[in-house]
């Protein structure tokens, strides 16, 4: 069976220039939580086509490495971040894209992957990007190719994933406030929480953080230091802490 294709012809006859050009490559919904608001990693194209356009981070998959390995590979050379930062990101591949017309230079299909990270500096461009940054949520414009729509499936994504997962931890330094874990539930689902209640859920929820023993934090508002909180040893939420009903991401 393996000495032939899938249309029953010796594989020692395949041709590889009697098919058209294919490519491979990676694209990268980037999310952290900055100044209060859901800011997403975008880059300026360097290069043609869509040259000066914003676009996520992403390119060709080079013939020796896999998809994930492609998608540390170019976070890394178009952004600038470092090889440690994009080795302890929280990448998952998202979805397939395979439009036949998505790319004007050829037949090219995206693996698409979904980052969270914790607020970073400033990234740099590089590769074929001729400028990286964050920018907020909704705030950037139309995106180079079919960008709008991965980064539209990615936010989706990790909205609907913080309900049932310890994700939003992803979005926080090592050790956190509630009021910080809290902020990017809101931020991220555009929604105002109550308090206390989410406070009793965080807490009530097997393995979900654990209290950093004699940490606190002064926050911005009045009263004593707010305490401190890591990530805890579950993956999954149970129950699941559930976006007010009606509510979805906007």
């Amino acid at each position: 069976m393996d000495a032939y294709d899938a249309g029953g012809h010796d594989a020692g006859d395949y041709d590889p220039r009697a098919f058209p050009p294919f490519a491979v490559t990676v694209d990268l919904a980037v999310f952290t939580v900055r100044d209060g608001e859901l800011q997403v990693l975008l880059i300026e194209r360097g290069q043609e086509p869509y040259k000066g356009a914003r676009a996520l981070p992403g390119g060709f998959v080079l013939p020796d490495e896999s998809a994930g390995r492609a998608a540390r590979r170019e976070l890394a050379e178009e952004t600038g971040l470092s090889a440690r930062t994009t080795a302890a990101l929280h990448l998952e591949q998202l979805r397939t894209y395979s439009d036949p017309d998505r790319d004007p230079r050829m037949r090219v299909v995206s693996v698409a992957y979904t980052a969270l990270v914790p607020d970073v500096p400033e990234p740099r461009g590089g590769g074929d990007a001729a400028h990286a940054q964050w920018m907020p949520y909704g705030g950037h414009g139309p995106l180079a190719f079919d960008h709008d729509r991965i980064l539209a499936d990615a936010h989706e994504r990790i909205g609907a994933k913080l309900e049932y997962t310890c994700l939003a931890t992803a979005f926080c330094p090592a050790e956190f406030t509630l009021g910080e874990l809290r902020q990017v539930y809101e931020t991220v689902w555009g929604v105002e929480l109550d308090r206390p209640n989410f406070r009793r859920k965080v807490l009530t929820t097997p393995g979900f953080v654990e209290a950093v023993a004699g940490g606190a934090r002064l926050t911005s508002g009045r009263g004593k230091p707010a305490a401190l909180y890591r990530a805890g040893p579950a993956n999954a939420l149970h129950p699941p802490l559930l976006r007010p009903e009606g509510r979805h991401t906007p």
